[in-house]
């Protein structure tokens, strides 16, 4: 479905009265008021008609609760086709106590569009009280045949809210975030604000990213520390704000809602530069002075070996391309069901779920790169550190060819911008999955090569 530009369809002047119908107390009803109007020139006819053609629908919230509306309808004859537009919007609203907790949209008032029409747009509240509890007002959205088994109470939060992704370079960071992530759906945040305390997060946890990224680089022996704190900092945050910055500027060019406000990318690129590098900076220093000393668990030749001819299948390559098939195939299922809720307007609701099959997937994932390194040191190669990240890390690379089937298989979507959006954010998306399972291989495998190491004796 293609965008359509920005285009004025009608405006009003707010005198006194309007203005009182804008602001409207809670449980006062509203009889049907004019808000606006406009005559459909031959421009604005064809963007009506377009939009009623291609069965365009809009989205609204009302105390965070999303509701629906149709633009028009269109009426087939025999010798030719009408099209109408719905002009008068009728809101029910439900409370109970102090607390909304329903909210229903009707289209009425269906006007033929035809050349130099004069329309008026109208809408009524209607105000009612209801049983539903606050914390259950958000069952009736949620689809039972979204799942094939509800294996988990959709109770498990009260709201959901339409935010972007947020990613962590540690799993330190990465950890924290999550559980914040998980506290604030169940303090129902508002919408929009669970993407800027995620951010407002990274930046607050990057002394963690630069104590423990500094003090594994000084225990490896690394000496350009300063570049490695750069490229600790700046890594995903130039990623993420580079894939945004093109897709911005597409959807500006589709004059899009979704574009983002300069101002806004001002201020997150004055948040990497003054908060997040400086922090990484300290916290590496930390780590470099007070975790930087090696502390091998068996002595360690200063001139390494060379590597033995082996076979194809256990070269690194091979291996890091195998290490993500097992993981992913963990989550396959699962995948759909994400992939749904972000693409096809379906709200997922089975966190409980989610958190299990998140803990299988690092189970998962630590098991097979701990195999992975087994091979690979049982054929006398040393290199398993990089091989047992980006072998956990493919796990991302499945992933993103799953969305590859997802999107010409179970979308809808076309277009420069809806192509250009779905693969950039998908493609952050894999970034963060790969990072987290990367890291926690690395660690797992670590831990496993120190203990089999702490059994050598020395003569």
């Amino acid at each position: 479905m293609n965008n359509i530009a920005k285009t004025t369809y009608c405006g009003t002047r707010l005198d006194e009265e309007k203005l009182k119908a804008f602001i409207y107390a809670f449980s006062d009803n509203i009889a049907k008021t004019t808000y606006c109007g406009t005559r459909l020139d031959e421009e604005k006819l064809k963007a009506f008609i377009y939009a009623v053609k291609n069965h365009y629908w809009y989205q609204m919230y009302i105390d965070d609760l999303p509701i629906w509306g149709i633009v028009g309808e269109v009426e087939e004859l025999s010798d030719h086709t009408n099209y109408y537009l719905w002009t008068h919007k009728k809101f029910d609203i439900g409370y109970n106590g102090d607390r909304i907790v329903d909210v229903n949209l009707t289209s009425e008032n269906k006007i033929l569009l035809e050349n130099n029409a004069q329309i008026k747009f109208t809408y009524e509240v209607n105000w009612r009280p209801s049983n539903i509890k606050f914390e259950h007002r958000f069952d009736k959205y949620l689809d039972p045949t979204f799942f094939q088994h509800r294996y988990a109470s959709h109770r498990m939060f009260d709201n959901r809210h339409n935010t972007s992704h947020s990613f962590s370079k540690l799993p330190l960071p990465s950890t924290l975030l999550l559980r914040l992530l998980y506290c604030s759906f169940l303090s129902s945040l508002r919408r929009g604000s669970l993407l800027s305390t995620a951010i407002f997060v990274y930046a607050l946890t990057s002394p963690v990213n630069g104590y423990a990224g500094g003090a594994l680089y000084s225990r490896l022996g690394g000496r350009a520390w300063i570049r490695h704190c750069l490229l600790s900092a700046c890594l995903v945050p130039v990623l993420v704000c580079a894939t945004a910055l093109v897709v911005n500027f597409i959807a500006m060019y589709y004059h899009a809602s979704r574009a983002i406000p300069f101002g806004t990318m001002v201020a997150v690129a004055c948040i990497c530069l003054f908060i997040i590098l400086p922090l990484t900076l300290v916290g590496a220093v930390l780590g470099r002075n007070l975790s930087g000393q090696q502390d091998n668990p068996c002595r360690v030749n200063a001139v390494p070996r060379p590597i033995p001819e082996k076979k194809w299948f256990m070269e690194p390559l091979v291996i890091i391309l195998l290490g993500g098939i097992l993981p992913f195939g963990s989550i396959f299922i699962e995948m759909y069901f994400i992939f749904t809720s972000f693409w096809a307007y379906k709200i997922y609701y089975v966190y409980g779920f989610m958190l299990l099959v998140f803990l299988i997937l690092m189970i998962v994932t630590v098991c097979v790169t701990i195999v992975c390194t087994y091979f690979l040191l049982n054929a006398e190669d040393y290199r398993w550190q990089w091989t047992s990240f980006l072998a956990a890390y493919s796990t991302s690379f499945y992933v993103y060819m799953y969305s590859f089937y997802y999107f010409f298989f179970k979308t809808k979507m076309y277009g420069l911008f809806q192509t250009t959006f779905y693969f950039g954010y998908m493609a952050l998306f894999s970034l963060g999955l790969g990072i987290m399972c990367g890291t926690v291989g690395y660690v797992g495998t670590s831990l496993f090569v120190r203990k089999i190491y702490a059994t050598v004796k020395i003569d």
